[in-house]
């Protein structure tokens, strides 16, 4: 009996980079989408400042939290294919366990208590990248309004 080939050329690593791939531009389109469209709904909403960053933070969080979930999906997909690898936890681990794995990835907290094995890996360094640069633009785009409400007075 021979192993399954791992190498760069494997299928296992197409199919994991390939879904990576997908995961990491539906959370940029969703991302884009959802800042766009808070950016046109509420100004025509005509609430004061406060409840209008209060919407639009905990439309961030909600949205961020998404995102999470549709990589913990991901993750639940890949531990019915062994070739792809999986993750390994202390015992045996449901949605919960996922979306917190998921959560720990996208805000590259990193605490190692599940671990990913064979080619999800690929999957977890993608996730890492797409949670910092997404957290980050959400982070500019709450700055750019705090601004222009300071600039209001």
């Amino acid at each position: 009996m021979t192993a399954e080939p791992t190498g760069l050329l494997s299928m296992p690593v197409l199919v994991v980079s390939l879904v990576a791939l997908g995961l990491s531009s539906c959370c940029v389109l969703l991302h884009y989408e959802a800042l766009s469209l808070l950016n046109r709904v509420l100004p025509r909403l005509h609430i004061r400042r406060r409840p209008h960053m209060l919407v639009r933070v905990f439309s961030i969080l909600a949205l961020h939290s998404l995102e999470i979930f549709l990589f913990a999906l991901g993750y639940m997909w890949m531990p019915d294919h062994p070739a792809y690898g999986g993750l390994h936890g202390s015992g045996p681990l449901g949605l919960v366990d996922y979306g917190y794995f998921s959560a720990v990835v996208f805000t590259t907290l990193g605490l190692g208590d599940i671990v990913p094995v064979g080619p999800v890996r690929i999957m977890t360094g993608a996730q890492s990248l797409v949670g910092f640069v997404l957290i980050t633009w959400s982070a500019s785009f709450t700055f750019i309004e705090m601004q222009t409400f300071w600039k209001r007075g």
